[in-house]
């Protein structure tokens, strides 16, 4: 449990800015790809996590909730957001050459 005023969302800001600097800065580099491939990894986790067991199921706390609707797609939006850019990376970092130009 978290008490109030704890800082443990400092992870998720480290991968995030870990993610970006992949996508934005080495785009076009292999290092870039493999840093897209795995943060694409951990997004197809996060629906598995929270959709395991009674979390947004029938027996959910968060049944009788307004956000539930908003929950699930959410949810179901990172999942295919994260596969069809598990399909991109690894079709970028296929298309890259094996060894460099001398």
């Amino acid at each position: 449990m978290n008490r109030e005023g704890s800082q443990t969302w400092w992870g998720g800001v480290l991968i995030t800015v870990v993610l970006l600097y992949g996508i934005l800065v080495l785009g076009e580099r292999r290092s870039g790809y493999i840093i897209m491939l795995l943060g694409v990894a951990l997004s197809l986790v996060v629906p598995y996590i929270h959709m395991k067991g009674k979390g947004v199921g029938v027996a959910s706390r968060m049944v009788n909730t307004s956000g539930h609707l908003f929950f699930v797609w959410t949810l179901l939006a990172i999942g295919v957001l994260g596969l069809f850019s598990a399909i991109l990376s690894a079709r970028g970092l296929w298309r890259l050459p094996w060894r460099r130009a001398r």
